[in-house]
């Protein structure tokens, strides 16, 4: 069922690095992503992929995550993804990047849950080093990458809670740091 999925994608920020992911599951996911919608059908998103340890680890460095909680450096080591998907837009097509944000968003959800439908997990990543990644990926000068998408085994415990009644949706960890939690919003409280 579409809901158990959506409930099962969560922020995953650590991963069994014995897992490893393979070109073939990469290449599934982004190939999802073409029967997606795309305003005014422009279908300006291009895709690379990295699976190998070298490169997967330069694209790590290269990130932050967790904005939420800079007491913290995630993934911990030796709890890093082994695929990423860096969602790029092409500006010979689509010059104008606002327009098109809809569509990163709607390919690293459909992406994601992709991922959560095969036992994996994922996190979207905005914080990266935009020129370092350009030049790390060798991109073209109209390619400009817009989101980093980290693809894995999760190794961490997510867990949805309600808002309170500070409206608080800041998310936390336990005292240990192993169980991740996250404040959503009641169905009341976000219909008008």
């Amino acid at each position: 069922m579409l809901k158990d999925l959506v409930i099962k994608n969560r922020s995953f920020r650590g991963y069994d690095e014995s897992r490893k992911i393979t070109q073939e599951e990469l290449l599934g996911f982004v190939d999802l992503t073409r029967y997606t919608a795309s305003s005014a059908n422009t279908q300006p998103l291009k895709y690379h992929i990295a699976y190998k340890k070298e490169e997967v680890d330069a694209i790590q460095a290269l990130t932050k995550w967790a904005a939420a909680l800079p007491q913290l450096s995630l993934p911990h080591p030796g709890q890093c993804p082994t695929g990423f998907i860096v969602i790029c837009l092409d500006r010979g097509i689509a010059p104008n990047e606002t327009a098109f944000l809809r569509d990163v968003g709607i390919a690293a959800q459909t992406i994601l849950l992709a991922a959560a439908e095969k036992g994996l997990g994922g996190c979207m990543i905005g914080n990266f080093n935009r020129a370092a990644l350009k030049e790390l990926l060798k991109l073209p000068e109209d390619v400009e990458p817009n989101l980093v998408v980290a693809i894995g085994k999760p190794a961490e415990e997510v867990v949805l809670t309600e808002v309170g009644p500070d409206g608080n949706t800041r998310y936390y960890r336990d005292e240990t740091g192993t169980v991740h939690y996250v404040p959503k919003r009641s169905l009341k409280d976000i219909l008008l």
